[in-house]
């Protein structure tokens, strides 16, 4: 009955909705119509001066749908005022940000966000950037990113959840729900878009904006899951790729943002495209302005970011008859129900509360949560002979060009942060442990020796102060800080800008002079602990071998410093889980652990073998796993125990593991359950992520942890991309990470 009522009031406000829009659209002209689906670049807006603006000309003649990266209440009411009280029909204006892990409370990159495989944690970030983002005027994020990565060389791997397409989707999931709450009529709800719309992570050669080419086998059963469970969560906005897909870019991809994305999945929303993502496709090859807007528009593109080719050339198309007015109704139409669904029509200033500005953004609450997630994103990559954590006593030297920045913490795309205020490293430290530390400093290298490539890498105020003497100089200068030390603490990796939009890099270990500076702090025989910052997989061989201690920081957002700090002075146990694969060398790349088995390969454990699927010169395994991460404590696993071993279509099979916490501290372990498809009707994966769940244990304490494994999680896009399962034998794998894991066995009748 309750149900009942819920489909009644839902149908209610779908043709209340319906009869407004309609009613509206009536009354609007052609062109109105068309400036629906612009969305221009305005720059950052100058209180006061907006009305002289040549965009605001463009507003008043109803020609802007929405604006972006506007920062501010005071800003954007100042805006929203021309459209709504200077426009013939007073039509408001969508605001959107790219909001993409904090606003000025920032939380770690996605990717360092995404190892901390706690769902509720991720979606309470959301759920906080909606808040702050929506007490300063903003309804609309371009976030989250799903993209599937699988080449530590692309840059943006930072802005997503890593390699695997259940996790991603899940991770999705919880994004759009932080994101959009339970009704996105409410006031600290704002609309996700999920992006980049698709296989944009899937770059040839990890090169930004390069081609994606795949089989659709491929397509359907690794990159595309989390789109679809992105849309399935009810994310009100797609935007398009900059990449093609079979051949067509996908902005005019007509397959993927029509026949896929609202014919297969039943997305409702509308579809923006990317920064200048109409336009770019002129130097694709396929048309000019006017073509390649007519095809966007056909293709199923509904909002024109930056471009202005819908703005300027539908008309034309429409009069040559190559379009028709009502695929511009439908994006029309599109665009106006995401502002009605926002309540902009019931209250344009909705989201322009001055009040809401100053007491819910950058809060001490805010920021407390942020600490505590940062913490929990940290992965432990090394710990020989219990180096970590660190005693709150004696003289640690903190040593590297990445200890002393406020402006890298945050990461790449933390555009809304206020970098001067985030914590640096050495600030963390001295404030977490006050006075019982004795903590010294030395930058010991720059970045980079490469001045010009320092320079790149700190773009948008990440500057880290170059030092132009010579290596020698400033390396000496940092030993001799280190001799004063008991331990070592090395600040080094990347900058926040090294990873990101158009960071791709062909060389994925730590910068040169910053591999120098090490190698010298090694040669003290101090304890060396490695903090790394940075923002993809990185080939960290040599620092695998020599140093004793490597923790993964990432960039961990506004308060990384203080959470560093909590973590290797052991007030919170390390409990973070690599999302990607780290290689042994770049090499190895694309390297991820749901890979096919070829017809040629190499057993477990073995290397090298002629005439089978292995390098010459380095082994097929990675150097971290994916689900790799230690703890300061120790897990130990039991065999699993299935309650039956056959299957049928109906049927549930629930595999049973006992994990003990075997150390002397409490700590949490993500149990992660995989399942291999032993024989199908086309190859499958070695091993698929199907589950994980995240448990705390004390000291000696046990718990049975159960799954559930039912038909429905073996289904696969078979070669005629039916979505079904197939009888036959399976392998169930639990464990703490991909590698080590505990083995059974069941037949799916």
């Amino acid at each position: 009955m309750l149900m009942s009522c819920d489909r009644q009031s839902q149908d209610l406000k779908q043709k209340e909705m319906d009869l407004f829009i309609t009613q509206l659209m009536r009354k609007m002209t052609l062109d109105e119509k068309i400036g629906q689906l612009n969305l221009p670049a305005a720059g950052d807006v100058v209180t006061g001066q907006a009305e002289s603006s040549d965009i605001a000309r463009k507003i008043k003649e109803g020609k802007v749908g929405g604006l972006f990266n506007i920062k501010g209440v005071s800003k954007i009411r100042e805006v929203q005022r021309l459209a709504v009280e200077e426009s013939r029909l007073g039509i408001p204006l969508l605001f959107g940000m790219d909001v993409i892990h904090g606003y000025e409370t920032v939380f770690p990159i996605p990717l360092g966000l995404s190892c901390c495989w706690d769902m509720q944690t991720i979606e309470n970030s959301a759920r906080v950037a909606a808040i702050e983002a929506s007490a300063d005027g903003i309804c609309w994020t371009f976030s989250p990113m799903v993209d599937i990565c699988r080449d530590a060389r692309w840059g943006r791997i930072a802005e997503g959840s890593g390699e695997d397409p259940f996790l991603g989707g899940e991770i999705a999931k919880a994004m759009v729900r932080g994101y959009q709450g339970s009704d996105l009529a409410e006031k600290n709800t704002i609309m996700a878009c999920v992006k980049h719309f698709a296989l944009y992570g899937a770059s040839e050669a990890g090169r930004d904006y390069n081609t994606t080419d795949m089989s659709r086998v491929r397509m359907f059963n690794e990159y595309m899951q989390p789109y679809q469970t992105a849309v399935d969560a009810g994310a009100g906005s797609v935007m398009a790729s900059f990449n093609e897909i079979d051949g067509v870019p996908a902005t005019a991809n007509k397959w993927l943002l029509t026949d896929v994305l609202r014919t297969q999945w039943g997305f409702d929303g509308f579809v923006v495209s990317d920064y200048t993502g109409v336009s770019e496709m002129i130097d694709h090859g396929i048309g000019d302005l006017q073509a390649v807007s007519s095809r966007a528009l056909i293709a199923g593109l509904d909002m024109d970011m930056v471009s202005e080719g819908l703005l300027t050339t539908l008309s034309s198309s429409l009069k040559e008859n190559k379009i028709k007015e009502e695929q511009i109704d439908q994006a029309c139409r599109r665009i106006l129900e995401a502002k009605y669904k926002l309540g902009l029509f019931e209250d344009p200033y909705k989201y322009c509360d001055d009040k809401r500005r100053q007491q819910e953004i950058y809060t001490d609450k805010n920021r407390t949560t942020a600490r505590r997630i940062a913490a929990e994103s940290f992965v432990l990559l090394k710990n020989q002979d219990q180096l970590l954590p660190l005693k709150k006593n004696g003289t640690i030297a903190v040593i590297g060009p990445l200890a002393d920045t406020r402006e890298n913490m945050s990461g790449t795309w933390s555009v809304a942060a206020n970098l001067k205020e985030t914590v640096s490293l050495i600030e963390g430290l001295k404030e977490t442990v006050g006075d019982k530390v004795n903590i010294l400093y030395a930058k010991g290298c720059n970045l980079t020796s490469d001045a010009q490539l320092e320079k790149n890498a700190t773009l948008f105020g990440r500057d880290l102060k170059r030092d132009n003497r010579s290596e020698k100089e400033i390396i000496n200068e940092a030993l001799q800080i280190a001799e004063k030390a008991d331990v070592i603490l090395a600040a080094v990796g990347e900058s926040s800008e090294m990873s990101g939009e158009c960071s791709s890099r062909t060389d994925i270990r730590i910068p040169d002079t910053q591999r120098h500076l090490l190698r010298a702090l090694v040669k003290t025989g101090k304890p060396v602990v490695l903090t790394l910052f940075t923002g993809r997989p990185l080939d960290l061989s040599w620092e695998e071998e020599h140093i004793p201690a490597i923790l993964n920081v990432w960039f961990g957002g506004s308060e990384a410093g203080y959470a560093i700090a909590d973590v290797l002075f052991g007030d919170v146990n390390p409990s973070g889980k690599l999302t990607t694969t780290f290689p042994q060398n770049i090499g190895q790349i694309p390297l991820f652990y749901n890979h096919k088995n070829t017809g040629r390969p190499l057993k477990d454990g073995k290397w090298f073998e002629k005439f089978r699927s292995n390098y010459l010169d380095v082994s097929n395994e990675p150097l971290y796993p994916f689900g790799y991460g230690l703890s300061y404590t120790q897990f130990q696993y039991s065999d699993i125990a299935l309650d039956i071993d056959n299957l049928d279509k109906n049927g549930r099979i629930t595999a049973l593991v006992t994990v003990t916490n075997i150390g002397t501290v409490e700590g949490k372990e993500v149990v992660q359950l995989y399942i291999r498809d032993k024989e199908g009707s086309i190859t499958r994966p070695v091993k698929e992520l199907k589950g994980f769940q995240k448990i705390c244990l004390k000291p000696g304490e046990s718990k049975n942890v159960q799954f559930v494994i039912s038909p429905e999680m073996l289904k696969f896009y078979n070669y005629d991309l039916e979505y079904k399962w197939e009888v036959g034998d399976f392998e169930v794998m639990i464990g703490g990470n991909s590698r080590d894991v505990k083995k059974a066995v069941f037949t799916l009748l």
